[in-house]
């Protein structure tokens, strides 16, 4: 991997988080609270103020720009960015480089885990991979022949809303399931199960099982050698493991399931380094 600096801006619902990321290294985080409810303008200065920021403490040949959004990926357009009524339609990566003079590259949030897993996770090297996050919503990075396929629409992998039981499947497989299906707020339901509550135990055990109908879904469809969990429910990992793979032990076919890895990720800052290894992915 060169030694090259690249900006990686981390665009969430409240906050935007970016750093320089050289190969492995991180320089410190900054982060801005945005103005999620403002114009577009608004928010396009409040990345501005982090980029500004982190190139008055260094230099960067790139940028790479994570979004919660559908994305043109060839023209940087994205599209009903989630939280930011505002960004209908935003010429992202025309704005960008305008401004900076350098490449910006821009993708959903998803494929951005999936692609900082490929060059800085458990998934370095992998040739067949599938990043799953697990947070508030369902979301799935797709890597294939080492590369990231978004697919034409940067759509490809939303199995989030495939149809499941009586909703989609991101209903049951989020970590919105505890306050969707039972009106629980799922932070103290993860604190209830670090305590040992019994009740909370239940529940994740029940979430296992729709975790597990979602990972044999990812298999059926695209076949990875292998999985990587993220996103903040994976933290709670050891209370639906067996559930999970219980589910995913009735899979079909036998000599798949000898041979996939599930892994649960350790990247830290995976938002940001994520957007900065677009940059790596867009030089294969």
């Amino acid at each position: 991997m060169s030694n090259i600096k690249v900006i990686g801006i981390d665009l969430g619902a409240t906050n935007i988080r970016g750093a320089v990321v050289n190969n492995n290294a991180i320089s410190n985080i900054i982060s801005q609270r945005i103005k999620s409810d403002g114009s577009v303008e608004d928010v396009l200065n409040d990345i501005y103020i982090v980029v500004d920021a982190l190139l008055q403490n260094d230099t960067a040949s790139a940028i790479g720009i994570g979004v919660p959004s559908v994305v043109d990926v060839a023209e940087g357009i994205v599209y009903d960015v989630q939280y930011i009524p505002s960004w209908k339609e935003v010429h992202l990566k025309k704005l960008m480089q305008e401004r900076y003079n350098i490449p910006v590259y821009v993708n959903n949030d998803a494929n951005c885990f999936a692609v900082g897993e490929l060059y800085f996770g458990k998934g370095k090297g992998a040739d067949s991979m599938v990043g799953v996050t697990l947070g508030t919503g369902l979301g799935t990075g797709i890597i294939t022949n080492g590369k990231l396929y978004a697919g034409h629409n940067c759509g490809a992998g939303e199995i989030g809303f495939f149809p499941y039981i009586d909703n989609i499947l991101e209903y049951y497989c989020s970590g919105s399931f505890f306050s969707n299906v039972y009106g629980l707020d799922g932070v103290q339901v993860f604190k209830d199960a670090q305590a040992g509550d019994v009740r909370a135990l239940e529940l994740y055990a029940e979430l296992g099982t729709h975790v597990g109908n979602a990972i044999k879904m990812v298999m059926y469809a695209y076949d990875p050698k292998l999985i990587i969990l993220g996103g903040s429910v994976s933290h709670a990992f050891e209370y639906f493991k067996d559930t999970m793979w219980q589910q995913v032990k009735t899979f079909a076919y036998t000599k798949t399931l000898e041979r996939i890895k599930i892994e649960i990720s350790e990247l830290q800052n995976s938002g940001i380094i994520g957007a900065a290894a677009l940059y790596y992915d867009n030089q294969k």
